[in-house]
Protein backbone atom coordinates (compact mmCIF):
# COMPACT_ATOMS: atom_id res chain seq x y z
CA UNK A 1 0.00 0.00 0.00
CA UNK A 2 3.07 2.30 0.72
CA UNK A 3 4.59 1.93 -2.73
CA UNK A 4 0.86 2.81 -4.42
CA UNK A 5 0.37 5.76 -1.71
CA UNK A 6 4.08 7.18 -2.48
CA UNK A 7 3.38 6.80 -6.01
CA UNK A 8 -0.05 8.49 -5.96
CA UNK A 9 1.56 11.59 -3.73
CA UNK A 10 4.43 12.27 -5.85
CA UNK A 11 2.17 11.56 -9.28
CA UNK A 12 -0.39 14.19 -7.94
CA UNK A 13 2.26 16.64 -6.55
CA UNK A 14 3.78 16.59 -10.06
CA UNK A 15 0.20 17.58 -11.60
CA UNK A 16 -0.57 21.42 -12.01
CA UNK A 17 -3.79 20.80 -9.99
CA UNK A 18 -2.08 20.45 -7.11
CA UNK A 19 0.02 24.00 -7.98
CA UNK A 20 -2.94 25.55 -8.54
CA UNK A 21 -4.88 24.46 -5.94
CA UNK A 22 -1.29 25.25 -3.55
CA UNK A 23 -1.09 28.69 -5.42
CA UNK A 24 -4.77 29.40 -4.43
CA UNK A 25 -4.57 29.14 -0.86
CA UNK A 26 -1.71 30.94 -0.85
CA UNK A 27 -2.72 33.93 -2.59
CA UNK A 28 -6.59 34.05 -0.58
CA UNK A 29 -4.07 34.24 2.38
CA UNK A 30 -1.97 36.94 1.32
CA UNK A 31 -4.89 38.82 0.42
CA UNK A 32 -6.79 38.69 3.57
CA UNK A 33 -3.71 39.35 5.25
CA UNK A 34 -3.62 42.36 3.01
CA UNK A 35 -7.09 43.30 3.62
CA UNK A 36 -7.75 42.49 7.53
CA UNK A 37 -4.64 43.88 10.04
CA UNK A 38 -6.61 41.77 12.58
CA UNK A 39 -5.41 38.05 12.50
CA UNK A 40 -8.24 36.65 14.23
CA UNK A 41 -10.64 38.57 11.54
CA UNK A 42 -8.53 36.94 8.79
CA UNK A 43 -9.27 33.44 10.39
CA UNK A 44 -12.95 34.00 10.71
CA UNK A 45 -13.02 34.74 7.02
CA UNK A 46 -10.82 31.79 6.24
CA UNK A 47 -13.78 30.03 8.09
CA UNK A 48 -15.88 30.68 5.75
CA UNK A 49 -14.09 30.15 2.88
CA UNK A 50 -12.38 26.76 4.19
CA UNK A 51 -16.23 25.02 5.17
CA UNK A 52 -17.27 25.01 1.68
CA UNK A 53 -14.81 25.03 -0.40
CA UNK A 54 -12.45 21.96 0.90
CA UNK A 55 -15.08 19.45 0.66
CA UNK A 56 -15.79 20.38 -2.47
CA UNK A 57 -12.44 20.06 -3.71
CA UNK A 58 -11.49 16.82 -1.96
CA UNK A 59 -14.88 15.48 -3.76
CA UNK A 60 -13.93 16.52 -6.87
CA UNK A 61 -10.27 15.80 -6.31
CA UNK A 62 -11.10 12.33 -5.43
CA UNK A 63 -13.87 11.29 -8.17
CA UNK A 64 -11.31 12.72 -10.78
CA UNK A 65 -8.20 11.07 -9.65
CA UNK A 66 -10.39 7.70 -9.54
CA UNK A 67 -12.07 7.39 -13.05
CA UNK A 68 -8.50 9.17 -14.50
CA UNK A 69 -6.35 6.53 -12.97
CA UNK A 70 -8.37 3.49 -13.98
CA UNK A 71 -6.44 2.30 -16.71
CA UNK A 72 -3.63 2.28 -14.34
CA UNK A 73 -6.09 0.68 -11.26
CA UNK A 74 -6.88 -2.45 -14.32
CA UNK A 75 -3.04 -2.81 -14.33
CA UNK A 76 -2.18 -3.20 -10.76
CA UNK A 77 -5.18 -5.53 -10.45
CA UNK A 78 -3.66 -7.80 -12.77
CA UNK A 79 -0.76 -8.23 -10.26
CA UNK A 80 -0.41 -10.17 -6.91
CA UNK A 81 -1.40 -7.13 -5.01
CA UNK A 82 -4.63 -7.10 -2.83
CA UNK A 83 -7.18 -4.84 -3.79
CA UNK A 84 -7.60 -3.03 -0.52
CA UNK A 85 -4.19 -1.67 -0.44
CA UNK A 86 -4.48 -0.17 -4.37
CA UNK A 87 -7.12 1.84 -3.67
CA UNK A 88 -6.21 2.50 -0.01
CA UNK A 89 -2.90 4.23 -1.30
CA UNK A 90 -4.97 5.95 -3.73
CA UNK A 91 -7.09 7.45 -1.26
CA UNK A 92 -4.32 8.48 0.76
CA UNK A 93 -2.12 9.80 -1.72
CA UNK A 94 -5.04 12.21 -3.08
CA UNK A 95 -5.61 12.84 0.40
CA UNK A 96 -2.41 13.75 1.94
CA UNK A 97 -1.34 16.18 -1.46
CA UNK A 98 -4.56 18.42 -1.20
CA UNK A 99 -4.00 18.37 3.24
CA UNK A 100 -0.39 19.52 2.21
CA UNK A 101 -1.31 21.98 -0.06
CA UNK A 102 -4.20 23.75 1.76
CA UNK A 103 -1.78 23.57 5.19
CA UNK A 104 1.56 24.81 3.22
CA UNK A 105 -0.52 27.51 0.87
CA UNK A 106 -2.38 28.53 4.00
CA UNK A 107 0.48 28.31 6.77
CA UNK A 108 3.27 30.15 4.69
CA UNK A 109 1.50 33.58 4.57
CA UNK A 110 0.24 33.61 8.35
CA UNK A 111 3.80 32.42 9.22
CA UNK A 112 5.22 35.57 7.68
CA UNK A 113 3.19 37.61 9.15
CA UNK A 114 3.18 36.16 12.65
CA UNK A 115 1.08 34.37 13.96
CA UNK A 116 3.12 32.45 16.19
CA UNK A 117 3.27 35.41 18.08
CA UNK A 118 -0.75 36.04 18.12
CA UNK A 119 -3.27 34.96 20.35
CA UNK A 120 -4.76 33.77 17.25
CA UNK A 121 -2.61 30.66 16.70
CA UNK A 122 -4.70 28.38 18.56
CA UNK A 123 -7.76 29.09 16.31
CA UNK A 124 -5.41 29.30 12.99
CA UNK A 125 -4.05 25.48 14.01
CA UNK A 126 -7.72 24.25 14.43
CA UNK A 127 -9.02 25.83 11.14
CA UNK A 128 -5.89 23.66 9.24
CA UNK A 129 -6.55 20.58 11.28
CA UNK A 130 -10.19 20.99 10.65
CA UNK A 131 -9.49 21.61 7.29
CA UNK A 132 -7.20 18.47 6.67
CA UNK A 133 -9.58 16.28 8.02
CA UNK A 134 -12.96 17.71 5.80
CA UNK A 135 -10.27 16.93 3.14
CA UNK A 136 -9.89 12.96 4.37
CA UNK A 137 -13.32 12.88 4.87
CA UNK A 138 -14.58 14.30 1.35
CA UNK A 139 -11.86 12.46 -0.31
CA UNK A 140 -12.63 9.25 1.19
CA UNK A 141 -16.62 9.39 0.45
CA UNK A 142 -15.82 10.53 -3.27
CA UNK A 143 -13.64 7.29 -3.44
CA UNK A 144 -16.28 5.90 -1.97
CA UNK A 145 -19.41 6.90 -4.88
CA UNK A 146 -16.61 6.14 -7.77
CA UNK A 147 -16.13 2.55 -6.61
CA UNK A 148 -19.70 1.63 -6.73
CA UNK A 149 -20.46 3.60 -10.09
CA UNK A 150 -18.80 2.85 -13.33
CA UNK A 151 -20.30 5.40 -15.66
CA UNK A 152 -18.12 8.79 -15.05
CA UNK A 153 -21.29 11.03 -15.15
CA UNK A 154 -23.06 9.53 -12.10
CA UNK A 155 -20.32 9.44 -10.39
CA UNK A 156 -19.70 12.98 -10.78
CA UNK A 157 -23.12 13.38 -10.29
CA UNK A 158 -23.33 12.15 -7.01
CA UNK A 159 -20.46 13.46 -5.78
CA UNK A 160 -21.54 16.77 -6.73
CA UNK A 161 -25.05 16.12 -4.98
CA UNK A 162 -23.50 14.66 -1.55
CA UNK A 163 -21.38 17.98 -1.43
CA UNK A 164 -24.09 19.78 -2.22
CA UNK A 165 -26.59 17.91 0.50
CA UNK A 166 -24.11 18.39 3.20
CA UNK A 167 -22.81 22.37 2.66
CA UNK A 168 -26.47 23.87 1.84
CA UNK A 169 -29.55 21.45 2.00
CA UNK A 170 -28.76 20.08 5.31
CA UNK A 171 -28.73 23.02 7.17
CA UNK A 172 -32.06 24.19 5.29
CA UNK A 173 -34.01 20.87 6.67
CA UNK A 174 -31.80 21.80 9.89
CA UNK A 175 -33.32 25.00 10.39
CA UNK A 176 -36.57 24.18 9.18
CA UNK A 177 -36.91 20.91 11.94
CA UNK A 178 -35.59 23.77 14.88
CA UNK A 179 -38.91 26.07 13.72
CA UNK A 180 -41.09 23.76 12.90
CA UNK A 181 -40.90 21.97 16.51
CA UNK A 182 -39.46 25.45 18.27
CA UNK A 183 -42.46 24.24 20.75
CA UNK A 184 -40.40 21.06 21.78
CA UNK A 185 -36.87 20.54 23.75
CA UNK A 186 -34.39 20.03 20.95
CA UNK A 187 -31.15 19.99 22.68
CA UNK A 188 -30.48 16.24 22.10
CA UNK A 189 -31.76 16.83 18.83
CA UNK A 190 -29.31 19.66 17.32
CA UNK A 191 -26.22 18.19 18.88
CA UNK A 192 -27.24 14.56 16.82
CA UNK A 193 -28.04 16.34 13.97
CA UNK A 194 -24.61 18.75 13.86
CA UNK A 195 -22.51 15.62 14.39
CA UNK A 196 -24.33 14.10 11.65
CA UNK A 197 -22.91 16.40 9.14
CA UNK A 198 -18.92 16.81 9.51
CA UNK A 199 -19.22 20.19 7.71
CA UNK A 200 -21.50 21.97 11.11
CA UNK A 201 -19.35 20.13 12.83
CA UNK A 202 -15.90 21.62 12.12
CA UNK A 203 -17.73 24.79 12.09
CA UNK A 204 -18.96 24.17 15.17
CA UNK A 205 -15.96 23.78 16.90
CA UNK A 206 -14.52 26.31 15.24
CA UNK A 207 -17.05 29.08 16.30
CA UNK A 208 -16.57 27.86 19.79
CA UNK A 209 -13.05 27.94 19.76
CA UNK A 210 -13.32 31.70 18.56
CA UNK A 211 -15.64 32.26 21.16
CA UNK A 212 -18.11 34.03 19.35
CA UNK A 213 -20.88 31.03 19.54
CA UNK A 214 -23.45 34.39 20.74
CA UNK A 215 -23.62 34.22 16.95
CA UNK A 216 -25.79 31.20 16.94
CA UNK A 217 -28.35 32.09 19.73
CA UNK A 218 -29.90 29.45 21.45
CA UNK A 219 -28.39 26.76 19.38
CA UNK A 220 -24.54 28.08 20.36
CA UNK A 221 -25.59 28.38 24.38
CA UNK A 222 -26.33 24.58 23.96
CA UNK A 223 -23.48 24.34 21.90
CA UNK A 224 -21.24 25.87 24.17
CA UNK A 225 -22.58 23.87 27.05
CA UNK A 226 -21.88 20.32 25.38
CA UNK A 227 -18.90 21.17 23.15
CA UNK A 228 -17.25 23.50 25.48
CA UNK A 229 -16.27 20.83 27.61
CA UNK A 230 -13.32 17.88 27.79
CA UNK A 231 -15.76 15.52 26.92
CA UNK A 232 -17.72 17.31 24.03
CA UNK A 233 -13.83 17.91 22.51
CA UNK A 234 -13.46 14.52 22.66
CA UNK A 235 -16.71 13.37 21.25
CA UNK A 236 -16.68 15.49 18.44
CA UNK A 237 -12.80 14.35 17.71
CA UNK A 238 -14.13 10.87 17.74
CA UNK A 239 -16.61 11.89 15.28
CA UNK A 240 -14.59 13.52 12.88
CA UNK A 241 -12.51 10.02 13.05
CA UNK A 242 -15.44 7.76 12.77
CA UNK A 243 -16.18 10.15 9.33
CA UNK A 244 -12.96 8.95 7.90
CA UNK A 245 -12.38 5.53 9.21
CA UNK A 246 -16.14 4.36 7.90
CA UNK A 247 -15.59 5.69 4.71
CA UNK A 248 -12.29 3.85 4.55
CA UNK A 249 -13.68 0.86 5.55
CA UNK A 250 -16.63 1.01 2.82
CA UNK A 251 -13.54 1.25 0.05
CA UNK A 252 -12.15 -1.61 1.86
CA UNK A 253 -14.66 -3.77 1.75
CA UNK A 254 -16.36 -2.81 -1.79
CA UNK A 255 -13.16 -3.03 -3.53
CA UNK A 256 -12.72 -6.69 -2.53
CA UNK A 257 -16.00 -7.63 -3.58
CA UNK A 258 -16.31 -5.68 -6.68
CA UNK A 259 -16.12 -7.03 -9.83
CA UNK A 260 -13.85 -5.11 -12.21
Amino acid sequence: MFKILKYSFYDLMRSRWSYVYFLFYLLLGLVLLFLNNDLSKAVITLMNVIIILVPLIGTIFGVMYYYNSKEFTELLLAQPVKRSSIFLGQYFGVALSLALSLVIGLGLPFIFYGIFNSDAIGNFSLLLITGAFLTMIFTALAFVIALTNDNKIKGFGYAILLWLFLAVIYDGIFLMSLVLFEDYPLDKFSLIATMLNPIDLSRVLILLKMDISALLGYTGAVFQKFFGTNQGIILSSVMLILWVSIPLYLIRRISNKKDF
